[in-house]
């Protein structure tokens, strides 16, 4: 059945692709848990899981169905290290926490694959990705990244592309040049989201969709967490509702801001078609990233335009197509057979945000289009840290996070002057 989900425009391909989506009740009545989490995307379902399965009583509240926010309706990129290079990690953290922090996201890639694999998603996993630079004065970067990589980091699976190999492998001569990464790739989201879902489920965690969180208030070394058709008492809370938590806790409100990224899916471009023969994904060198890949089937998923606020644009299928033209002119006058968007967090640095917001309350959110491949990981360190272990959740925590500028009433505004200055020297 095709379903629109309410707090994001477009119906997805991930949507009509995905197959069977259980559906899961909403809270009736009062409850208790030791763990209650707020938010079912990534994070809070993979935080579920880890935590059923350690014997921890989880309890988890959905506002709407999962895979509504970003979870399911992402890029599905998996990339490599934190959405920060180790280079310039290593400059502000020094060597040691900024080759850690890579380390870990390197484990995060290995988990999610391994997490598939044991509880038999199929997540259509392709591997191979390509980042490349859209104006000349990039490459240089490029090269330079890759040597980086290779020799400081010991990361094996990158290598430099000139600008002929770079044309072939994207199918396009839009780009300059770049970096091949052998040693990451991409995924169909929803499939991994509904999996996970059905993985806490079994574990014994408790999931409850269509119930919107009103207020999370602490009393007596209990967090009370409150909603519509009834009261969560629990011990801790993990919110993990990333770009849609708005007013619900005003700390990770003014540390993450919602922006909107948008998507478009073409038909099945035909065996013969040059667009990415190795079936890479791909990213390039703009603030406003653009970003795409084929899916199995030979669809061409292009990801590119953003709007930084939280209302629905206008037309996405021909800002969408416009973007596509400019890559592949071949394909200006393709069809989509989908066109959609969702709201992922960011941070003023673009690191992750995870910090106790309030005694036995966590927020973990804002990673700035790196979740698919973060986002999971992160539910599985929060739960490591319930059960004793914060060590390797505090690399995280300690990262410096400012919030953003303005206050609540200009934050929106400010954020939107300097992104959409970003996106005009994108295209100077």
């Amino acid at each position: 059945m095709r379903y629109q989900s309410p707090i994001s425009p477009g119906v997805s391909w991930y949507e009509d692709s995905v197959g069977d989506r259980p559906t899961y009740p909403a809270l009736n009545g009062d409850a208790r848990a030791d763990v209650a989490i707020i938010g079912g995307g990534f994070t809070g379902l993979s935080a579920a899981v880890h935590l059923a399965k350690s014997g921890v009583r989880a309890l988890l509240l959905e506002q709407y169905r999962f895979g509504d926010g970003a979870s399911g309706r992402n890029g599905g990129q998996l990339n490599t290290g934190q959405r920060t290079g180790v280079d310039e990690l290593e400059q502000e953290l020094g060597w040691t926490r900024a080759k850690a922090l890579f380390d870990l996201a390197e484990e995060a890639k290995a988990h999610l694959l391994e997490f598939s694999e044991a509880n038999g998603i199929d997540i259509d996993y392709r591997p191979g990705h390509l980042s490349v630079a859209h104006k000349k004065r990039y490459v240089a970067e490029y090269r330079a990244y890759c040597d980086y990589l290779t020799d400081r980091v010991g990361y094996p699976h990158v290598s430099f592309m000139d600008a002929e190999e770079t044309a072939w492998r994207v199918g396009s001569r839009r780009y300059f040049g770049g970096m091949r990464d052998a040693g990451t790739g991409h995924i169909h989201p929803l499939k991994l989201l509904v999996g996970t879902a059905r993985a806490a489920s079994a574990a014994g965690a408790l999931l409850h969709e269509n119930t919107p969180v009103t207020a999370i208030e602490t009393a007596g070394g209990k967090v009370i967490v409150r909603t519509p058709s009834g009261t969560v008492t629990a011990d801790k809370v993990l919110v993990a509702t990333n770009a849609h938590g708005r007013d619900l806790d005003p700390v990770s409100a003014a540390h993450i801001m919602p922006i909107g990224s948008f998507i478009g899916a073409t038909p099945p471009l035909g065996d013969d078609s040059p667009v990415l023969p190795g079936g890479e994904s791909v990213d390039d060198s703009r603030f406003v990233v653009r970003y795409f890949r084929k899916t199995g089937d030979g669809r061409l998923l292009f990801g590119g335009r953003e709007i930084y606020s939280t209302s629905d644009p206008s037309d996405i299928e021909n800002a969408i197509r416009r973007q596509i033209a400019e890559v592949y002119p071949d394909l200006a006058d393709v069809e989509l057979t989908h066109a959609w968007g969702g709201y992922v967090g960011i941070t003023m640095p673009r690191k992750p945000f995870m910090r106790e917001v309030k005694p036995n309350v966590i927020s973990i959110g804002g990673f700035s289009g790196h979740g698919v491949m973060l986002a999971n990981f992160a539910g599985k360190l929060y739960a490591e840290a319930v059960s004793g272990n914060r060590d390797r959740l505090k690399l995280f925590e300690e990262l410096k996070i400012p919030a953003f500028p303005g206050g609540k009433a200009l934050r929106p505004v400010l954020l939107y002057l300097a992104l959409n200055w970003y996106a005009l020297r994108d295209r100077i």
